[in-house]
């Protein structure tokens, strides 16, 4: 199981930092993917992690601005969410893959947390 929280409203310029936390089987074994849907609009990657935290994926939209990172002996990834935009507006998801970590196809899902960037 995957629950992500640390969701909010926040102006733009601000930043907030989203936690996915893993329970059951062996947390390091998995890549990480944060992901985020707007209003309208597909599901999108926006960051991923590899199971030992060694190697990183950004989308273009966030590069320089957010940060993934992992701490497996606490069984969690976090989303560090600097220089927040509008457009970073939507509902943010944490999904798990046994699988390569740019896998197009991650197996367990995370409920959504709502991220809301005012202008």
């Amino acid at each position: 199981q995957l629950q992500a929280s640390g969701g909010g409203t926040v102006e733009a310029g601000g930043s907030l930092r989203l936690d996915c936390v893993g329970s059951g089987d062996i947390f390091s074994n998995y890549s990480i993917g944060w992901f985020r849907q707007a209003p309208g609009k597909e599901r999108s990657v926006v960051a991923a992690i590899s199971s030992r935290g060694l190697r990183t994926y950004y989308a273009d939209s966030v590069k320089g601005r957010f940060t993934i990172s992992r701490d497996n002996a606490k069984s969690t990834v976090y989303l560090q969410m600097n220089s927040l935009k509008p457009e970073d507006t939507a509902v943010y998801y944490c999904a798990a893959t046994m699988g390569h970590y740019l896998t197009p196809s991650y197996d367990y899902w995370g409920q959504g947390t709502q991220v809301t960037v005012s202008s």
